[in-house]
């Protein structure tokens, strides 16, 4: 099936607002292919919490169809871009700690807005550097952060025990600077 055809994605940084929204995007996209948790069961924790604020979030929103909602968008995605760590000296990198696209909005340019998103934003806070996990058997993210630049800086070998076998972690990388 061919990608939809997405002509308005825009990327903003995530409001309190949005909650609901992601939280129900978050539980739609959970799968083995990137999810080292088990599956959401209600009651639902909070999407935002101490350690996961709504400035840590880019989102990315569609048009939505004028029959459906004339002049309103949706969120087709989202993407979280925090420091690795608290340490002054770890503070010109960024991290993505979790990447998520809606079913309907895959293939169609997303990830990759966000990703790139993501990328200008750790810029504009003065990082020169971003980095991000993701599981070794997750081809088409890994094919994604390639073709952007991110590089294999390490292999965490059987570094999870997921359905009944080991998976590695991989942690990739890439500059930000020209």
């Amino acid at each position: 099936m061919p990608a939809p055809a997405l002509h308005s994605v825009s990327v903003r940084t995530a409001r309190s607002a949005d909650e609901e929204a992601l939280g129900e995007l978050d539980r739609s996209t959970w799968s083995t292919l990137h999810a080292v948790v088990p599956r959401p069961r209600p009651p639902y924790d909070p999407f935002f919490d101490e350690r996961h604020r709504p400035d840590d979030f880019l989102v990315a929103e569609v048009a939505t169809p004028s029959a459906v909602r004339p002049g309103g968008t949706c969120i087709a995605g989202y993407i979280r871009l925090v420091p690795p760590t608290p340490l002054a000296s770890n503070a010109h990198v960024r991290q993505i700690q979790g990447l998520a696209v809606a079913t309907w909005a895959r293939g169609s340019g997303v990830g990759r807005t966000l990703l790139r998103a993501a990328c200008a934003e750790a810029r504009r806070q003065g990082a020169n550097r971003i980095t991000l996990r993701v599981l070794g058997h997750n081809t088409p993210a890994r094919a994604l952060y390639a073709s952007e630049g991110f590089a294999v800086e390490g292999v965490l070998g059987g570094e999870f025990f997921l359905q009944g076998r080991y998976v590695d972690d991989v942690l990739m990388g890439r500059s930000l600077t020209p």
